[in-house]
């Protein structure tokens, strides 16, 4: 197989990384607009690098891993269907292009995939199996302030600075999935959201959102670019059952009936870690979800998540923001 990663910023970075790890067998080539971006990863992994996609049919192009910015992801994956190459697409955060993406896909019998990382997190796996699809409470905040997501640059020269694609839609973007994969589907809604803080961006920096879930599960999700800490903490809860995650490896804790204690649940997978990066940023689920992308294109299964399902996603967002 021949892997095709589109746009080396700091994830297509990650992802070839972790692929030249995996599939060494591979041929790995890069695409990017940007001279210094090319350079500087022909120098680091010891690729070929062109500056556009149309260089790069000269390859036998199997998979392309777009990891650009979200608003420039339609046409990039449009462009790559049309060559015929199945495509691992990084968050989206907009909509647009999908239902004809998705289209285009099945003319082309090429596999159209979505990264949804905390899918593949073996604590949120584990969470999943105790929920059941029974009732449970939870309350959960992300929250990191807006400078520091990215500190060697400016945030206004970062997607997370457009309204379309804001750093509170991202985080949404990024929990929703799992949320309402353990969870069930959102049956209803309340927002509370407005701008407390001094930064130039024109969207909200904090949402309170109540929910109730199909399953009779509710919950209380919190998001925010405003936390000077950068917090990630779930509670989960019934009558008991209680448990706790702050986004670490080590942090799920489980109470224990018989005990009357909580104590940390030690989870089977050795989890990798790399350094410049929040604990809560583990390099396993990239690995999962990259394995799982090369299983679907050989078709030996059918992918966790997808265009379909994130469509309903973003729609839940685009309402979100939109009452609140």
């Amino acid at each position: 197989m021949k892997n095709l990663v589109v746009g080396l910023g700091s994830m297509g970075k990650r992802r070839i990384r972790l692929m030249q790890d995996m599939y060494p067998e591979d041929e790995i080539v890069g695409v990017d607009g940007r001279e210094d971006r090319r350079n500087e990863a022909k120098e680091q992994f010891k690729i070929n690098c062109f500056a556009s996609i149309a260089e790069a049919r000269e390859k036998a192009v199997e998979a392309a891993f777009v990891c650009t910015s979200p608003l420039s992801h339609n046409k990039i994956i449009t462009e790559c269907l049309n060559n015929g190459w199945n495509v691992f697409t990084e968050l989206n955060l907009v909509s647009d292009g999908y239902e004809e993406n998705i289209a285009l896909a099945k003319k082309k019998q090429c596999k159209l995939f979505l990264s949804s990382t905390f899918l593949y997190r073996e604590e949120v796996q584990y969470i999943s199996r105790k929920i059941m699809n029974e009732s449970w409470n939870y309350i959960y905040h992300i929250g990191q302030y807006l400078p520091d997501w990215h500190p060697w640059e400016n945030y206004k020269d970062f997607f997370i600075g457009d309204k379309r694609t804001n750093g509170c839609r991202e985080i949404m973007a990024i929990e929703l999935p799992w949320l309402t994969n353990v969870f069930g589907n959102i049956s209803g809604y309340n927002v509370v959201a407005n701008k407390m803080t001094a930064l130039n961006i024109d969207y909200n920096d904090n949402y309170m959102i109540q929910f109730t879930h199909e399953s009779g599960s509710k919950g209380i999700l919190v998001v925010d670019v405003v936390s000077p800490v950068a917090v990630r903490k779930l509670e989960v809860y019934k009558e008991n059952s209680y448990l706790s995650w702050n986004g670490t490896p080590d942090s799920l804790m489980e109470y224990n009936a018989e005990n009357d204690s909580v104590e940390c649940v030690q989870l089977h997978e050795t989890q990798e870690h790399r350094e410049g990066y929040r604990a809560f940023v583990v390099e396993n689920a990239y690995r999962n979800e990259i394995r799982e992308f090369m299983e679907v294109i050989r078709g030996e299964r059918t992918p966790k998540y997808g265009f379909e399902q994130d469509l309903n996603v973003l729609k839940l967002i685009d309402a979100l923001e939109a009452q609140g």
